[in-house]
């Protein structure tokens, strides 16, 4: 029983849920927000955004399940994916495909009982069906299309950022959506360049992909993430609340720093979430944006 638990975990890749924390972002920054304080005030909200991170794993996890489906052949021949459960054959594809209509039937449960009994919360359960149909259209095509492939992806993380926000009500920045989209941008682009040096011949948009505009495409997301941030804490009603706020620009510069040194040093940037866990140095960078975060609301007050 241990044994199905850890494979079917590792199959809907429960280690990659962590990816879903995106749709606490507005509820955590309506904790420091004075304008949007009552809205984060005690349990109900903390728990809405959880729930709608939850809903996202569910149905994250059931497009995994049905890519790992699609894909069988070329995993099979990819020398980390083929060990994978479905492409291991350790898990039989009919079930896999059952296993995440199942997931989807869970994931979309709880968004649709939200605006049964709170209809201002379309837009939440409207993000939610257009995460779905967008990941159906990339399970189908949009995976084997080189650079919309990335754009679809980070365009996801933008999806989860405002479920988060509408399912309690929240503000959320337009300059804070940009960001995500585009570190989600560096990120994706990191990955794809290590797939290519690793496995080129696994997949065959990755041999579409041209390696200088792909080193090209990853500098250029990696300093639009840190201008569009900084433009945020100098313009944003958040910015406005903590004129020192700025000041955390330098962490999210030494982060996408340290992580354009892992991608360049042929560091395991194929799997971010790993990398987020892993690192060290990476910790020691968040840590210190915590804590200067932390003493920019202090100051504030």
């Amino acid at each position: 029983m241990r044994r199905a638990l850890k494979l079917w975990a590792w199959a809907v890749r429960a280690n990659q849920w962590t990816k879903n924390g995106v749709v606490m972002m507005a509820w955590f920054f309506s904790v420091a927000d004075a304008s949007q304080k009552t809205l984060a005030r005690g349990w109900t909200s903390f728990l809405m955004a959880f729930a709608m991170a939850g809903a996202f794993s569910f149905i994250s996890s059931a497009f995994y399940l049905l890519n790992d489906v699609s894909d069988y052949e070329s995993d099979r021949r990819h020398p980390v994916k083929r060990h994978r459960p479905i492409a291991a054959g350790l898990i039989d594809r009919i079930v896999a495909v059952r296993v995440a209509l199942v997931l989807f039937a869970v994931g979309f449960a709880y968004p649709a009982l939200v605006i049964m009994f709170l209809p201002s919360r379309t837009i939440a359960f409207g993000s939610v069906l257009a995460y779905t149909v967008m990941q159906c259209l990339y399970t189908g095509f949009l995976k084997r299309v080189p650079y919309v492939d990335v754009a679809t992806l980070a365009a996801g993380f933008v999806l989860r950022a405002v479920a988060g926000a509408a399912i309690i009500d929240a503000y959320i920045s337009p300059w804070l959506l940009v960001c995500t989209f585009t570190l989600s941008m560096f990120l994706a682009f990191c990955k794809r360049r290590h797939e290519r040096d690793l496995a080129i011949e696994s997949r065959a948009v990755l041999r579409r992909y041209q390696p200088h505009l792909l080193s090209g495409l990853i500098v250029f997301a990696a300093v639009a993430s840190v201008a569009e941030y900084l433009v945020y804490t100098l313009t944003s009603r958040m910015g406005a609340r903590f004129p020192y706020l700025w000041t955390t620009t330098l962490f999210v510069a030494l982060g996408i720093a340290r992580y354009l040194a892992l991608a360049y040093r042929k560091g395991d940037v194929g799997r971010p979430e790993k990398v987020l866990l892993t690192d060290k140095v990476l910790w020691l960078i968040l840590l210190g944006y915590a804590a200067s975060a932390i003493t920019v609301v202090l100051l504030g007050r």
